[in-house]
This record gives C-alpha cells, structure tokens and sequence, in this order.
C-alpha cells in the first residue's frame, strides 16, 4: 500500500525543484524503491527547461501542463492520479529533512482526527515562516494585521489572532491555518472537501482548503519536532525573504501581487461577506484594495 504521494507544482523553479525531489530521495531511497511513497512532479508550463529535466526522471511521475493553471488547478491535476493514503502537498523551494516525512506520516496515523497537518516550516533567517501558523483572516484579525497591531502585539490574542502568536511554537498544537508550501492532507479529509478550490489562482487556496476542514469537523495541526526548509517565494518573486534568488521578472510579480489580493477579496466574499454588515465588508476591500495598490507601488 502506498503511505503517501507527494505532490511538488513546479513554475520556472528547476533547480529548485531537482533539490527539493533529491532531498526526498536523500532519505526516502527505500520508501520510493518499494512504492510506499511516490512523487509527482506538476510543470506549469515553465519555460525554463523543466519539462526536458524531469521527464527523464524515471522514479517520479512527471504531469506537464501546456499553460500555467495555477496552484490550485495544477495541483487538482495530480490528485486524482496519487494512490497514498496521505497525499503531501510540497512547494519546490523547499528542503526535506531527515525524518520529516515518517515522522509526520506517524503523528496522523495517531491522530485521526487530522484531516491536514504541517510541520516546523524554517527560513533562511532561521525562523518560522509564519504563513504554516495561522489563524483565519476574520474582519478583525485582518484588521489589526493590515494596520499593524500584530507586530506591536505578537503574542497577544486580541492583536495577533492572524499569526496566533501566544501559541508556543516548539510544542504541537491545533492550528487554524497552514501554508500549501508544506501540508500533508488525510485522503478522506480531501475528498470530503473536494481539494483545492479552483476559484483561487495563486493564494489564498490554503486558507479556503483549512476553513473547509474545520467546516466539516477535521482538526488542523502544527506539529513542532520535525522540520523542512523554505526558501520561500521563488517563483512568485514578491517575498522579501526570496527576492536575491527569485526567478521570477517584473510582470510576474506584478501578476502574482494582483492574485494575492484578489484571493483575499474571494475568500473574504465565499466565507465572510454575509456574516457582517456592509460597512465591514466595505473596510475590509477598501484595505485589501490600498494594500493591493502600495505593493504594485513597491515593485516599479
């Protein structure tokens, strides 16, 4: 039986990529040889070379796409193909510790009331990278993180309730919210929400897939004593932490900075829109809306 598929959806990130699988091969040789894990490889079109690197891997399943589908699109297009009864979801800039996988394979195992999970996700700077620890974007939790109370206030839970800084990152806990860069799904928790949404683009998608979980009963967790490393927005090249090694030019970023918050305005109109008043709803795009415009300010 096969414990877990591994997805990576790979946009003009090769060598990227070709690290993040030899990581897994690092350390999951045996694994891979007897079919207990499998690795996809999704190309979104890249027009850097990865289609003629990978399709010549033998022991990973190579799915291209003649156009750029997205995240949530591509990564729908090797869904159905996995066989695991967990299928991780592994963005290409990421590293695999020794461990990390079996260790996390374990902890769901014990917890069947995980429909996702996620690891310790470190950067370069060798901190957590916030996004794999979140709380939902809630009229207020957004609002006090766009006018910037959560960094004044880390770990207060009236100002921080985005990132959920009181939690103490080093012990395992129930989270709201992880990132797609690293989120390890239980089969059946997937196909009861019907895996990515495909309304979303680039962003966002995590936090529908997360709300959704909860929707139908499933825990989120964080589990703090493994680890992967990410280098964090290289293909998308609007990330402060990634932006010396970026592949990403100028009309990239400007596409994938209108993304972003175009996915904040949906996720804000599927799940929130109806459950205030209209002079929230109204803060809230406007915000979303300033926010959208000082970032595109920032890359010209």
């Amino acid at each position: 039986m096969t414990d877990l598929s591994i997805v990576i959806l790979n946009f003009n990130s090769k060598e990227f990529a070709l690290r993040c699988v030899n990581s897994i091969k690092k350390h999951y040789k045996e694994k891979l040889a007897d079919n207990t894990y499998e690795i996809f490889v999704v190309d979104n079109a890249s027009s850097d070379g990865s289609k003629q690197v990978f399709e010549k891997i033998s022991d990973i399943i190579f799915i291209y796409n003649n156009k750029n589908l997205g995240f949530s699109k591509g990564n729908n297009t090797a869904v159905n193909k996995t066989k695991g009864r967990y299928v991780l979801f592994l963005n290409p800039d990421t590293i695999v510790h020794k461990n990390t996988l079996s260790k996390m394979i374990d902890f769901m195992d014990s917890h069947k009331e995980a429909g996702a999970a996620t690891c310790k996700v470190l950067m370069g700077n060798g901190e957590i990278d916030d996004a794999s620890h979140r709380g939902f974007p809630t009229p207020w939790n957004s609002l006090m993180f766009f006018i910037g109370l959560s960094k004044l206030f880390p770990k207060s839970k009236i100002f921080n309730g985005y990132q959920m800084g009181w939690l103490d990152m080093n012990k395992t806990h129930e989270i709201n919210v992880l990132a797609g860069a690293f989120m390890m799904v239980r089969r059946e928790a997937g196909d009861e929400v019907g895996w990515w949404d495909e309304d979303y683009f680039f962003y966002g998608e995590d936090i529908d897939f997360c709300y959704l979980l909860k929707e139908k009963g499933w825990k989120v967790y964080y589990v703090a004593d493994t680890s992967v490393f990410h280098h964090k927005g290289v293909s998308a090249g609007i990330r402060k932490e990634s932006k010396e090694i970026t592949t990403a030019d100028k009309k990239t970023k400007i596409l994938v900075t209108n993304w972003r918050y175009k996915a904040m305005k949906i996720f804000y109109n599927k799940h929130y829109k109806d459950k205030y008043p209209f002079f929230v709803n109204w803060i809230i795009n406007t915000a979303v809306e300033l926010k959208r415009m000082k970032s595109l300010r920032e890359i010209e």
